[in-house]
């Protein structure tokens, strides 16, 4: 027993290597998204493609896997619970699918990455999609010959998907997309074919340090410690973890537009929330993530959506916000600024869109996603697929590749499959969540009117933040919820919310 317990402690002496290892790779990946000089992009490319060697190289030690394989007979021995057996399942885990990859690759991917991020930007900054195509080639490339280190799979995509999203299929997300949109299209028509809401409160001249200041007080009220977080401005918005006291969140600000700004905030504040929640005694092992994608995403989403644009949030936060922006707001009603805030309509741009429409531009470019690896779709296709989709989904067309196929950074920063499945399956799992925490407590929605999260907070944290990676998404649902995902909650969530707000039948 005291070997084992030695062994076991060398393992997790190897962990924290690892892990603080990734939390500079955090960091560099954070300075390169936020306030690096172009001039420094070339060598943040070289630091970041040996560093991700390095890791690679410490996650596939022969050493690591043969500690693994001592500790998994005395694993199995004890409670399928207790975090002993639960990390030695997952680290096992882990080192199976690591081991399958070539150091040589991980240095070439995360070289190519960087050089493809700066691509991007400056693709952006001429709104022109063929300056970054020949990376996308490259990345579609090298997305394929991940997906080929794991043989056997049902579709190319389900490697990938797996990374962000263990344990589902392509074939799964298809099915449920396909049942989404089913739905969704014709809400989408019978809300878009009345009068629309106004949404002009919305669009003022709010400055910069104004909105900046109002989200940094929403978000402390949420909960969101600043002795363990920052906000910072960047081009697309993100959260990311560089250790557990340190959570960096970032955003952009359109000083004619306040919702962006505010909202992006509490989406990443969500996110940020979660990984704050983890059980600190996690820190430093790879218990201290969030367990998928879709689950993360199902945080963001509840607390800039099923909260952030609740009309009980506002009956609190609205009389401080007029404080704010009195020119702007001292002549809108707190029923128009949530008609506002709610305003249905297609749009061309994912994170602008609201919440009917939010779904069919992820669905599309997962779509798009399948298509091109599976070779249906070159990438110099690209942008004319993507605007006949939202021609065919949403009824509009992209006026330019900046409102269409450049607008994201995923595929630009990462492997091109399973990046857009997660925020869909977070709408889903966001009123899933939520519809749980309402039956444990009733009186979450009044608690909200009055400013106090605290009981809705700790439910999240007891139910699913707690837990970090211990559990994979599908038990965390199960254990929060009783059940397996479903699209059910949400769609009486959206049918009620915005049945009431359009009177629809």
């Amino acid at each position: 027993m005291i070997l084992l317990d030695q062994k076991y402690q060398e393992l997790k002496n190897r962990l924290r290597e690892i892990y603080d290892l990734q939390s500079v790779m955090s960091m560099l990946s954070w300075d390169q998204n936020t306030y690096l000089p172009q001039a420094g992009f070339k060598s943040r490319s070289n630091q970041l493609a040996l560093l991700g060697k390095i890791i690679h190289e410490k996650e596939t030690d022969p050493a690591l896997g043969q500690l693994i394989e001592d500790l998994v007979p005395w694993a199995d021995k004890l409670s399928y619970d207790s975090d002993e057996a639960s990390l030695i399942r997952l680290v096992h885990r882990e080192y199976q699918k690591a081991i399958r990859v070539p150091p040589s690759f991980i240095s070439q991917f995360h070289e190519h990455i960087a050089q493809t991020y700066e691509a991007w930007a400056r693709a952006r900054e001429e709104n022109d999609f063929t300056k970054v195509a020949p990376y996308v080639e490259k990345s579609l490339e090298l997305s394929r010959t991940y997906a080929n280190y794991f043989p056997g799979y049902e579709h190319i995509a389900d490697p990938l998907i797996n990374e962000s999203d263990y344990g589902m299929k392509a074939h799964q997300i298809r099915q449920i997309f396909g049942e989404l949109r089913d739905q969704l299209v014709p809400l989408v028509d019978q809300i878009t074919s009345q009068s629309l809401t106004d949404s002009s409160p919305l669009l003022q001249h709010y400055p910069k340090e104004q909105q900046l200041a109002f989200s940094q007080y929403v978000i402390k009220k949420l909960g969101l410690s600043p002795q363990r977080s920052r906000l910072d401005l960047t081009i697309h918005p993100f959260m990311i973890r560089i250790s557990g006291d340190d959570i960096r969140i970032t955003t952009q600000v359109k000083e004619d537009d306040l919702s962006f700004c505010l909202f992006s905030v509490i989406h990443e504040a969500g996110h940020a929330l979660y990984e704050l929640g983890i059980h600190p005694p996690y820190d430093g092992t790879p218990f201290y993530d969030g367990t998928s994608s879709g689950v993360h995403e199902s945080q963001s989403r509840l607390w800039e959506n099923v909260i952030g644009r609740s009309r009980g949030f506002w009956e609190h936060f609205y009389p401080r916000l007029q404080q704010y922006f009195p020119s702007q707001l001292n002549h809108v009603s707190l029923e128009q600024f949530y008609l506002a805030i709610n305003h249905v309509e297609r749009s061309p741009i994912r994170i602008e869109a609201d919440e009917v429409t939010y779904n069919l531009h992820v669905i599309i470019r997962f779509d798009l996603e399948l298509a091109l690896l599976e070779g249906k779709l070159e990438v110099k296709d690209l942008p004319e697929a993507w605007r006949y989709r939202y021609q065919s989904d949403l009824g509009i067309t992209p006026s330019c590749d900046l409102e269409g196929v450049l607008q994201d950074v995923h595929w630009y920063s990462g492997m091109i499959g399973g990046a857009f499945q997660g925020y869909t399956i977070g709408n889903i799992l966001s009123a899933q969540f939520y519809e749980s925490a309402l039956k444990a407590h009733s009186e979450i929605p009044n608690q909200i009117k009055q400013g106090n999260f605290e009981t809705l907070h700790n439910w999240l944290v007891d139910h699913i933040y707690r837990y970090g990676s211990k559990y994979t998404a599908e038990e965390i649902i199960l254990k929060a919820t009783g059940s397996s995902l479903t699209i059910q909650p949400y769609l009486y969530y959206l049918r009620k919310k915005f049945g009431e707000i359009y009177s629809l039948n």
